[in-house]
């Protein structure tokens, strides 16, 4: 499909005293749609007009010239536009501290490990600045995905079904065996409690059991036995615990 040729236009985004205060060449919806931060449309839409319309591009580009040479630049102190350039072909006649903007665009980042870095910090600081929107937006996600599975709406109405009694067999009273790095061994319950008790870190330990850590202090390995059928052989291990740590 060849495109017309004559799509193209001039443009002006002006004050408020209608006075332009940016000239620019475009098609399509572009005159809508700067992308650049210093210079952005004016919020009322009649302030953005058409200098001429239905040109080549080459037409467009003679006229954006010679539009921002009727009305001067800002940087160049030759006028009142905003424009950084004399236009054409985008990049004539920048002023001094325009190509120093770009310069320092340019060499921001030294190395591919400060860019991350910047990034990392940016990331950081946007999470800390935005943290009650971000939580409320996990919340609403978490919503919609529960309203519509059934299925795991019924496992989690089932996980909070269960008896307390066995919750406490399952989650917080498990059987371990510990060995030590002289031979010594030690069959538990309440392993957090010990712990805390003992000296040892809890999320060093269960490392240890997962099998991703080979040691902490002097416990060499860590290991889960079955769990305990009732509270009554839970309330018994815990007392044999208790005095096997009296009597070391």
């Amino acid at each position: 499909m060849v495109k017309n040729p004559y799509r193209f236009y001039t443009y002006a985004y002006l004050r408020e005293d209608r006075t332009p205060y940016y000239i620019g060449k475009g098609q399509g919806k572009r005159l809508y749609k700067r992308r650049k931060r210093d210079i952005k449309p004016p919020k009322d839409k009649s302030r953005v007009v058409f200098l001429k319309q239905n040109i080549t591009e080459d037409e467009a580009f003679k006229h954006e010239i010679y539009m921002i040479a009727v009305f001067g630049r800002k940087d160049l102190g030759t006028g009142i536009l905003h424009n950084k350039t004399d236009g054409g072909d985008g990049s004539s006649n920048m002023s001094q501290e325009t190509k120093e903007k770009i310069r320092k665009a340019l060499r921001k980042y030294s190395t591919e490990e400060e860019r991350r870095e910047v990034k990392r910090k940016k990331s950081k600081n946007y999470y800390q600045n935005n943290k009650e929107r971000i939580s409320q937006y996990y919340k609403k996600r978490w919503f919609n995905i529960l309203s519509k599975n059934e299925e795991l709406r019924e496992k989690i109405r089932e996980k909070s079904r269960k008896p307390k009694e066995q919750h406490k067999i399952n989650k917080l009273w498990k059987k371990w065996r510990i060995t030590f790095d002289d031979g010594r061994t030690l069959e538990m319950v309440g392993l957090y409690n010990w712990c805390k008790e003992n000296g040892y870190s809890d999320g060093l330990i269960y490392q240890v059991a997962k099998g991703t850590r080979n040691k902490h202090k002097d416990i060499v390995s860590v290991v889960e036995l079955e769990q305990a059928s009732s509270v009554e052989e839970l309330d018994a291990l815990y007392l044999q615990t208790l005095s096997k740590n009296n009597s070391k």
